[in-house]
């Protein structure tokens, strides 16, 4: 009984650790910063398709980002790469870089 456990155990964590990998890996949407909007903790973003929140096409946008210091990191003009994701129900900035 054990050892049904102990491989029971371990397959688990390596389910774990697929769907943790394939989330990490998906790609991050490009974009180009519109408006910056620090009081507010928001951001306004011209972006191509962001397929993880079923956004097909492209659009302009506004987004709160999940930490504020991220608006110091990028300028009205910016082309950006970041991530978003449903946060408390609300589309969120995640990560956010100058793309290269």
């Amino acid at each position: 009984m054990r050892k049904i456990a102990l491989a029971a155990a371990g397959t688990l964590v390596l389910s774990v650790m697929f769907v943790t990998t394939t989330v990490a890996q998906a790609p991050m949407v490009n974009g180009q910063v519109t408006r910056i909007d620090e009081a507010a903790g928001k951001i306004t973003l011209k972006h191509g398709p962001i397929k993880k929140l079923e956004m097909n096409e492209g659009m302009t946008m506004v987004f709160r980002v999940q930490d504020p210091a991220m608006l110091k990191q990028v300028k009205v003009g910016d082309k950006v790469k970041f991530d978003a994701d449903r946060v408390n129900g609300q589309i969120t900035v995640t990560k956010i870089e100058k793309a290269k």
